[in-house]
């Protein structure tokens, strides 16, 4: 959107430009709480478009101010938390955290949570876009200087709550994704995949690490988190790297090795695409039933309240998604410029839409047995939430049954209350994984905790 309006502030006369951005703004903003939104941008209150297998995919809507509602961060007040489903409760495995985004259990039961946010040399904009962007940011609780920094919580008496915290690896670069294969850890900075050494029990790791293998960066890094999963023989690393605008907007060039999936040798370093054309991946796992690699995709922006849908899909090995060009399968993008038909002939659709802007970053499918029967095998999902949707969609984590390998129902929300009545961020859901004991983490940025959700009652193991 910011990029739209910069666009117009060069087309338009000065006056009319800043009048524009201005309208934005008090669309954006709320004063007294109350959000300015009525006359900016069409609602649309069917928050169900744009889920399943084949979602309803409406005509693409642009205006001259697309539309604004960022939810206010104001974290939870004391004595508060999210709202956990009928059967399941929820309880801060820990709290206090500096917005913690991504998670990983080692084999020992040890979490450790990468605290991190967008590098200082990141999409950089000055003047009146460089303003709005920085007013956006702080509103939604995403302005705060990364700490660049991974710290381990530990659960030392076994009862659901991290009693022991400690830095386990310090001064990093926006770090995410983490693996570990055997004693090798692995860490995605921004612009790097960093190797450690880890032992058993490690409350720490003080060394620098020992570059494997640059990642996509540089002075825009438009989509800055990189994660990371190791394929089940540990032999090769796949790492997410999102694309560098919303829609071509800077250029084709500036997508080179972006909105994609990497494949890595760890043995050589040596790397290739895995898959393309996917704006912006995040989470991943494994299929348990397939064996096949799937993400989470945060699609692009400015179409309208209702398109495009995010999605989670199998990740097929050589496929084209569609971004830039086109969108769920060879839906032609006509704000991108030069098109590319041979590209869009390419593309394929992908399995599941997720609802559009929910922005799913979380992801990991459930190969526990804690919880009842009918999660095996389906996936969590984090969606950290919109910033352009009226009404706001996302903020929750949620479930998705998997049979055979494949989605198989409607979604569940497992995890709600994210937003306040009034319409603030108490919290907002990113990275999912799996406890020791099978139990649901959550990190939530702006809440800066970990919430942990377990089953109510012991399940019946039918």
């Amino acid at each position: 959107m910011l990029d739209y309006l910069a666009s117009r502030a060069f087309c338009f006369p000065r006056r009319r430009a800043l009048k524009a951005i201005a309208t934005a703004t008090v669309c954006a903003v709320s004063f007294s709480g109350i959000a300015l939104l009525d006359g900016c941008a069409n609602a649309s209150d069917n928050t169900a478009i744009g889920y399943g297998p084949n979602p309803t995919l409406p005509p693409p809507q642009t205006t001259l101010i697309p539309t604004l509602n960022v939810a206010p961060a104001k974290p939870w007040p004391e004595g508060t938390m999210p709202t956990a489903a009928a059967g399941f409760s929820v309880a801060a495995f820990a709290k206090g955290l500096d917005h913690p985004r991504w998670l990983t259990t080692l084999p020992n039961g040890d979490v450790l949570v990468a605290e991190s946010n967008a590098p200082a040399v990141h999409d950089s904009k000055s003047g009146i876009k460089g303003w709005i962007t920085k007013l956006f940011q702080k509103r939604a609780g995403a302005a705060t200087a990364s700490p660049d920094r991974i710290i381990l919580l530990r659960d030392s008496n076994h009862d659901g709550v991290a009693d022991q915290r400690y830095v386990f690896i310090d001064k990093l670069h926006s770090p995410f994704g983490m693996v570990l294969v055997g004693d090798d850890l692995y860490v995605a900075n921004t612009d790097a995949i960093l190797h450690f050494k880890y032992h058993t029990g490690d409350t720490s790791i003080t060394g620098p690490g020992e570059k494997l293998i640059d990642l996509p960066a540089g002075p825009i890094d438009h989509h800055w988190t990189k994660n990371l999963i190791a394929s089940r023989d540990g032999k090769l690393l796949y790492a997410t790297v999102g694309s560098n605008s919303n829609a071509g907007e800077n250029g084709i060039e500036a997508e080179t090795g972006r909105a994609s999936i990497m494949e890595i040798d760890r043995a050589t370093g040596q790397s290739r695409i895995f898959a393309s054309g996917l704006r912006n991946p995040n989470g991943m796992s494994w299929n348990p039933e397939s064996g096949a690699l799937w993400t989470v995709v945060n699609e692009r922006d400015e179409l309208g309240n209702d398109l495009v849908p995010d999605y989670m899909t199998a990740v097929k090995d050589g496929a084209f998604y569609g971004f830039p060009y086109s969108y769920y399968g060879q839906h032609v993008d006509t704000r991108v410029k030069p098109q590319n038909p041979e590209m869009v002939a390419k593309a394929i659709s992908p399995d599941y839409a997720l609802g559009s802007h929910t922005a799913p970053l979380g992801f990991t499918f459930y190969d526990a047995t804690l919880f009842p029967a009918k999660y095996r095998n389906g996936a969590f999902i984090g969606q950290h939430g919109s910033w352009n949707r009226k009404p706001r969609s996302g903020y929750k984590v949620i479930f998705v049954p998997f049979s055979g390998g494949k989605p198989s129902g409607p979604p569940e929300d497992i995890l709600t209350g994210f937003l306040s009545p009034d319409g603030d961020a108490r919290g907002r859901p990113v990275g999912v994984t799996l406890d020791r004991d099978g139990a649901l983490l959550v990190a939530d940025d702006v809440g800066n905790a970990v919430w942990r959700v377990k089953p109510s009652s012991t399940p019946s193991q039918n």
